[in-house]
């Protein structure tokens, strides 16, 4: 009974989506700048909104509810640390990047490394994506499953069709809209929620109190160092992710960009609160349910039927939109950094937008058949997020940030990040039970300085690389 009406909120809200991204399609997108960056002019509030959208997801909803829930609060709270310490530091640099007006991140690291490392960067990348584009669909598969009775696989294919759809229609601008009236729902309704969870296990005090005794203290079980595998990659992902600063391009001014990240931060530490409470209160309401859903557990049978309603509609847009954004930041990548270059440098602007919207569909087809591999949304979580993190963030920042970066230095620092992560991951299966993080991006970080002073750029080189800082 439950189950059905919630499903009702869920599809209506979808379906308010779709109505929403047609309408912005048909009226805002008309060259691939458009599409991109939404034609470089969403204003703060929006910009805002999708910020909090893209980064919250199915990692938050539920790759962080499947810790929380095996972990604990305490626990918890240090792995979603890294978020509001990046967001800090990115609030130094949206300006810059944002005044760069590049549509990804390979080609701000070409500006420094060379062409090379904007071809392997580019290839990191639609690797890391793709694993966090599964997740996406896994997520919503999970409501679906939860509120028809709907078989896993067949929610999993469902939910991967309407996030597809949704991102070949009104590409950014459909996305920044959605995620704002998203976030803005999904923050109101389970904040409405939280006094009836709390309510349900007797208050928060009462709710530490009885919980298992390993999931009341701050490693939750874990080492030290697997621990640190757990925190790090949130951050390294947060500080060079290409979703971020493409939002922060299709910002109306440098200004606004910046001011954005305050926002970002505020509405983060909010949904750290909400995520950690519900997610906390399912493991007392609901001790037998599989790990991933204790969020969307608690919405259907913790608070009323409506609040839950909301909270599960706005928990799949957050899926269906952070899919989106995260399709097509790859799919410009495919575009632009390889499409372009090697196959049709002449492409005109309609051509852009159809190989953009053709790499999507191809992406998302192999986004779900990658996804068939990993036995939780954690475990998605932290190989895509360590792929990222360790392969493009220390040249990135490197470019932006340090005058001294040399260009071999950051084609190596991408390709021991990158290569070291797969080599953990696939090779070694994880060695100690720790994540990749703790060896691909010291490793990364060190051949980034290392070789910087080792092998400096040649004053006298023909292909003097520009510097950007």
């Amino acid at each position: 009974m439950f189950g059905s009406v919630h499903l009702y909120f869920v599809i209506g809200y979808l379906l308010l989506l779709v109505v929403v991204g047609l309408i912005l399609a048909k009226r805002e997108v008309k060259t691939s700048d458009d599409f991109v960056v939404a034609g470089r002019k969403l204003p703060l509030f929006v910009l805002i909104g999708t910020l909090l959208a893209t980064w919250i997801g199915s990692g938050t909803i539920t790759g962080a509810a499947n810790f929380i829930y095996t972990r604990g609060p305490l626990a918890g709270i240090l792995y979603f640390i890294g978020a509001p310490l990046g967001i800090v530091i990115l609030y130094f640099i949206a300006n810059k990047v944002r005044d760069l007006a590049k549509y990804t991140i390979p080609q701000i690291l070409e500006t420094k490394y060379g062409s090379l490392a904007r071809t392997i960067s580019s290839i990191c990348i639609i690797l890391a994506y793709v694993g966090i584009i599964s997740y996406q669909f896994k997520g919503g598969g999970y409501v679906l499953n939860l509120t028809t009775g709907m078989e896993l696989e067949t929610g999993v294919l469902v939910s991967a069709v309407v996030i597809i759809l949704l991102a070949v229609t009104g590409g950014m601008v459909t996305i920044a809209y959605s995620d704002f009236i998203s976030a803005l729902l999904i923050v109101t309704a389970m904040g409405i929620g939280l006094p009836f969870v709390l309510s349900n296990v007797g208050g928060w005090s009462s709710l530490f109190d009885a919980l298992p005794k390993e999931k009341t203290t701050w490693s939750g079980g874990l080492s030290g160092m697997q621990l640190l595998g757990y925190i790090l990659p949130l951050i390294f992902l947060l500080l060079g992710d290409q979703n971020m600063f493409q939002r922060f391009g299709s910002a109306k001014d440098a200004a606004t960009a910046r001011k954005s990240n305050i926002g970002f931060l505020l509405g983060e530490l909010v949904i750290m609160f909400l995520t950690i409470t519900f997610a906390s209160a399912a493991i007392l309401l609901f001790p037998e349910i599989k790990a991933d859903t204790a969020i969307l557990q608690v919405a259907m049978g913790g608070v009323p039927v409506v609040v839950g309603g909301f909270i599960l509609a706005a928990a799949v847009a957050f899926m269906v939109t952070t899919g989106d954004s995260f399709l097509l930041s790859a799919a410009t990548n495919v575009t632009y950094d390889l499409w372009l270059r090697y196959v049709k440098p002449d492409a005109s602007e309609e051509e852009k937008l159809k190989y953009t919207r053709i790499f999507i569909v191809v992406l998302g087809i192999l986004a779900y058949v990658i996804g068939q591999y990993f036995p939780s949304i954690l475990a998605m979580q932290m190989y895509s997020y360590t792929m990222y993190g360790a392969a493009i963030t220390p040249a990135f920042l490197g470019a932006l940030l340090w005058k001294r970066a040399s260009k071999f230095a950051g084609l190596a620092s991408i390709l021991v990040g990158g290569g070291m992560t797969l080599i953990w991951e696939i090779v070694l299966h994880k060695p100690m039970g720790w994540n990749a993080i703790l060896i691909s991006a010291p490793l990364s970080i060190l051949a980034l300085v290392v070789f910087s002073y080792l092998v400096p750029n040649k004053s006298n080189s023909k292909e003097k690389v520009k510097e950007i800082v």
